[in-house]
């Protein structure tokens, strides 16, 4: 299954709480259970202003629409074609 970065733009988001984050978490879970297992979120990080998601999806339109059902930004959906390591330099 594809997988997707999702960036963020979340003005402040390094501030955000932990009860925050935990907020946003369950809120992103909820929509995701109600989307069904075709959409699974890996995990997330959190910078200054963004938060850059990781997530299995079979198209980047079931991206955007938990986003949209959830209320979140998704400024950019971006296709991972590679995932490189230091073991890639081997």
């Amino acid at each position: 299954m594809p997988k997707y970065v999702i960036e963020r733009d979340i003005p402040g988001a390094g501030k955000l709480s932990a009860e925050e984050l935990k907020n946003i978490s369950q809120a992103s879970c909820g929509v995701l259970n109600d989307m069904g297992p075709q959409i699974q979120w890996i995990h997330s990080y959190v910078t200054g202003d963004r938060i850059y998601c990781l997530y299995r999806a079979p198209n980047e339109q079931m991206v955007r629409d938990h986003a949209q059902q959830g209320g979140f930004p998704a400024n950019r959906v971006s296709e991972v074609l590679a995932i490189i390591d230091p073991t890639t330099a081997e």
